[in-house]
């Protein structure tokens, strides 16, 4: 098949859903971006189904949001930043999805989203797929900590299933997650189709300024952290981690870049550990400037949770010159096993730590794996993985054969017998 056949064949009419989008900040919602923009570029017809998150995103201004669907919504007590979709508002769109025409309906997140995925698949008598994008044993832990945690793991693992086994195909976005929902029993098939990243969008970040903006002297060294502000990312081993590196570089600096229900908690333990002049808290940032100049300021990215399906921060990092010093759990592993921009390290702050400061104080080992870093990053090209999602496509419409399993994980699809 040539490399182009995606730009040739027949426009494809895809409908996702999504129970988070922007302006809401996290991998979902820039996996979803990614995948639309890409798809489009291809010639494609890609409308989204989201919540809306404020007044700004009623009907009335719906129409300056290019093919995106705002629905009513109201807060999720357990998680204040997320909104939950009104199930009747998105099904009374039917008549006018069914004018539409789609083929094949993708849903991306497993609250509202997939129940209403599920009926207006039905409903529509089209295929759905679903992505599986979080590790749901280990988040729901965390929101409802006052029940015994094996009792949750068994819940949302028999929820996983049962999710899973009820739509027409399973997207995975690492090899980890497979061996996981297999575990589960999830009969469906299985593609494993990480989402890529516009490499060339992070490159040429003003890292002077951002340390400007944030007094952050040139001299100082720097680590970085760019994820939701959740417990579920383990953000307290960096803690832990920091206060062991700077017994050896007294000014080390970590930056956290995001939002969540934990920074209260986090911020608490930077004051008990004090790590008032360490650590530095600086929100969410725009993806398009500020974003990309953190990442620029940043000698190290680092990486701490255990539970991410694959980790596309780190992918950002590399494709903005920053080497990364990471646990390698879940699936991270497929980005972070045998990258030369990458140094793995153990769930350990002392392993952590003393890696930081050998590395740190090595600007040859350093230099290494900088120079890596865009290479690494390439390989994760967001048309590459979008060629893959539509090929996906393909096949659970009828259209293309099941992909070979000799191919790499990247390329891997699995059968039903695993």
């Amino acid at each position: 098949m040539p490399d182009s056949f995606y730009e040739k064949s027949e426009t494809m009419r895809i409908l996702m859903i999504s129970d988070v989008y922007f302006p809401r900040i996290n991998g979902v919602s820039t996996s979803i971006q990614t995948f639309r923009d890409e798809m489009e570029k291809l010639g494609h017809q890609v409308t989204l189904i989201a919540p809306a998150y404020s007044q700004e995103h009623d009907a009335n201004t719906q129409e300056a949001e290019h093919g995106i669907l705002r629905i009513p919504s109201r807060k999720v007590i357990l998680d204040p930043e997320d909104r939950m979709m009104s199930l009747r508002a998105i099904m009374a769109l039917q008549q006018r999805l069914q004018d539409q025409q789609f083929d094949l309906i993708h849903v991306h997140t497993p609250f509202v989203a997939h129940y209403a995925g599920v009926k207006l698949g039905r409903a529509l008598q089209i295929p759905v797929v679903v992505t599986y994008h979080t590790l749901f044993e280990e988040y729901l832990y965390h929101y409802i900590p006052f029940l015994p945690k094996a009792l949750l793991k068994k819940a949302a693992r028999a929820f996983s299933r049962a999710q899973c086994n009820q739509v027409d195909s399973v997207i995975a976005p690492s090899s980890v997650i497979v061996d996981l929902l297999r575990g589960y029993g999830v009969q469906q098939h299985i593609d494993i189709i990480p989402t890529g990243i516009h490499s060339q969008n992070f490159r040429g970040g003003d890292g002077t300024r951002f340390r400007e903006k944030f007094a952050i002297p040139l001299t100082r060294k720097v680590l970085l952290n760019v994820s939701r502000v959740a417990f579920e990312k383990n953000i307290g081993l960096l803690l832990e981690t920091v206060q062991r590196v700077r017994s050896t570089i007294p000014d080390i600096c970590l930056v956290i870049a995001g939002e969540g229900p934990a920074k209260k908690a986090y911020a608490r333990q930077v004051q008990e550990m004090g790590l008032q002049d360490n650590v530095v808290f600086v929100g969410y940032l725009d993806r398009a400037t500020e974003l990309i100049d953190c990442y620029s300021c940043a000698d190290f990215f680092v990486f701490s949770s255990r539970t991410e399906t694959q980790g596309l921060v780190l992918l950002e990092a590399m494709a903005a010159g920053t080497p990364v010093v990471s646990v390698a759990a879940m699936g991270t592993r497929d980005i972070l096993v045998d990258c030369a921009a990458a140094q793995i390290v153990e769930d350990n702050a002392n392993q952590f730590a003393a890696t930081l400061i050998e590395l740190l104080g090595n600007e040859q080992a350093t230099q290494s794996l900088r120079d890596a870093c865009y290479t690494s990053a390439a390989q994760w090209d967001s048309k590459v993985m979008a060629e893959k999602m539509l090929r996906a496509y393909q096949r659970v419409l009828g259209d293309e054969p099941t992909m070979d399993a000799s191919h790499t994980n990247l390329d891997i699809s699995v059968s039903k017998n695993g």
